[in-house]
C-alpha cells in the first residue's frame, strides 16, 4: 500500500497564528519524512478568506480526493482538534464515506482523547505557566455545546489536584462561561492564555479584546488588572509531542 500523512485543522485567517498549525505540521510530518504530506481546513468561511487572498487550501473531502488520484491507498488522518466534539465528528463522517476509496484509511485521536490526555495537559500547563504568587490564571477553550466539553472543568480539576487554585477555565461558547469564571476573580492580577491550538480571532477579540463582554473586558469591570498570552497550544513542544503520538499510533498500526 502507498501509505500518506494528511492532517486536519480547523484553520485560521490569522497569519501569525498559522505559525500554531504549522508547527504541529512540522513535528507531524517529521515522523515519516519520506511519506506524502497533505493538509486540510475544515472551516469554509476560513478557505473563502484565505482563497481572497490568493490561497488555496483543501476542505478534507478535496484532500482526499487528490489523494487518490495520486494514488495513496493508505491515508493516515490526523486532527489538530481538541475535543471528541462536533467538528471531530464531521471529520469522522467524511472519513467514513471514503473509507471505499482507500484499501485502508485511519482517523487520529483528538488532544484530549482520555483522561491521561487531560492530567498530562495539566502538567505541561503547570511547567508552562508556574505559579507567580497573587496572579491569576485563566485558560480559554472555544467551548461547545458537545457533551466533549466537560474536558474543560475537568483539565481544571486536573490543575487543582496538582495544587494550582490559581488556575481557571473558561470557554467561548461552552461551559464554564465567561460569568462564571469571573465570579472568583476580583481585584487581582489575571493571565488569560488560549487553550486552542492557535491565537486566532478568539484570542484576539473574545479574549483580548476591547469590546465590553471580551473576557478582558469582563474581569478589568471586577477590578482585576488583565495581561494577555497571544500564542496557541501548537507553539508547545510538549502538545505538539501529544499530537504526534497520536498519528504515531496510526502509521504503527499492522496492516
Amino acid at each position: 500500500m502507498k501509505q500518506a500523512i494528511l492532517v486536519v485543522s480547523f484553520g485560521t485567517a490569522v497569519p501569525r497564528a498559522r505559525d500554531d498549525i504549522e508547527a504541529v505540521e512540522t513535528e507531524l510530518r517529521a515522523l515519516r519524512p519520506q511519506l506524502p504530506f497533505y493538509r486540510a481546513f475544515t472551516s469554509p468561511r476560513i478557505r473563502r478568506i484565505l482563497a481572497d487572498r490568493g490561497e488555496t487550501i483543501p476542505s478534507l473531502e478535496d484532500a482526499l480526493e487528490q489523494m487518490q488520484r495520486d494514488g495513496i491507498t493508505d491515508a493516515a488522518v490526523q486532527p489538530t482538534h481538541i475535543l471528541y466534539g462536533y467538528e471531530y465528528d464531521k471529520i469522522r463522517k467524511t472519513v467514513e464515506k471514503f473509507r471505499p476509496q482507500f484499501e485502508r484509511i485511519q482517523l487520529g485521536a483528538p488532544l484530549f482523547s482520555c483522561t491521561a490526555d487531560i492530567l498530562e495537559t495539566a502538567a505541561i500547563l503547570d511547567g508552562c505557566y508556574p505559579a507567580e504568587d497573587e496572579k491569576r490564571f485563566v485558560f480559554m477553550g472555544h467551548g461547545t455545546g458537545h457533551f466533549a466539553d466537560l474536558a474543560y472543568p475537568a483539565l481544571e480539576t486536573a490543575l487543582h489536584r496538582r495544587g494550582r487554585k490559581d488556575c481557571f477555565l473558561t470557554t467561548v461558547e461552552g461551559w464554564p462561561d465567561f460569568e462564571s469564571v469571573c465570579r472568583f476573580l476580583k481585584d487581582v492580577p489575571v493571565t488569560l492564555v488560549p487553550l486552542m491550538l492557535v491565537a486566532g480571532d478568539h484570542a484576539l477579540h473574545d479574549m483580548a479584546g476591547d469590546d465590553p463582554d471580551s473576557l478582558k473586558s469582563l474581569l478589568e469591570s471586577e477590578g482585576c488588572r488583565v495581561s494577555c498570552v497571544q500564542r496557541g497550544l501548537g507553539s508547545v513542544p510538549e502538545i505538539r509531542r501529544m499530537y504526534a503520538r497520536h498519528l504515531k499510533a496510526l502509521l504503527d498500526a499492522e496492516e
